[in-house]
């Protein structure tokens, strides 16, 4: 029998050292693994333990946005190679206009989103940075890069809160794909 080389076997092979090194440490900044193996933010993702993330098409974004926007105070995370940008407060609703998903006021988060521009999303709930679980759902642009990131709320303990963990978890599941 012989084996045959495809393009996508090729590299899925070349993933499995990014793979292993994500089962032993799922922790660390998911940006700082993109750059220093090369690999976009998407790829990193999907390289995290099948439990730890599920993926939704881009088609859902409005949906999770909608739904999201009920859960209380959230931190917002836009993330570039200079930026960190970190704004903690309700989600307000949207509405599309002119082009942009439009988020409504009365919060500290506003603005105006590409959201048509979402390829796909990524719910993801893994350890972080010895801080304790996380869980964030991250709007990936067709670049395969985080257009931003929302992340369940904590207390002032640091806990996260459990009731947006519910939802989140109730959102992954009604949203995501099965995974291949």
């Amino acid at each position: 029998m012989t084996t045959q080389h495809t393009p996508a076997a090729s590299q899925d092979a070349a993933l499995e050292p990014l793979r292993a090194r994500l089962l032993a440490e799922p922790g660390g900044v998911l940006e700082a693994v993109a750059a220093e193996t090369g690999v976009s933010l998407r790829a990193v993702v999907d390289c995290l333990p099948a439990a730890m993330r599920g993926f939704a098409p881009g088609s859902a974004a409005e949906a999770a946005m909608t739904d999201i926007a009920g859960w209380g105070p959230i931190t917002f995370l836009v993330h570039s190679a200079d930026l960190v940008l970190e704004c903690k407060g309700p989600l307000p609703l949207g509405q599309f206009g002119r082009g942009f998903y439009n988020l409504a006021g009365g919060s500290p988060i506003g603005g105006h989103i590409r959201l048509d521009r979402c390829a796909d999303l990524a719910f993801v709930r893994r350890p972080f940075m010895g801080s304790g679980d996380s869980c964030a759902v991250i709007f990936f642009s067709g670049d395969g890069e985080a257009m931003f990131k929302i992340f369940v709320g904590r207390d002032e303990k640091r806990q996260l809160l459990a009731d947006q963990v519910d939802r989140f978890l109730a959102l992954r599941d009604r949203l995501c794909l099965p995974a291949v």
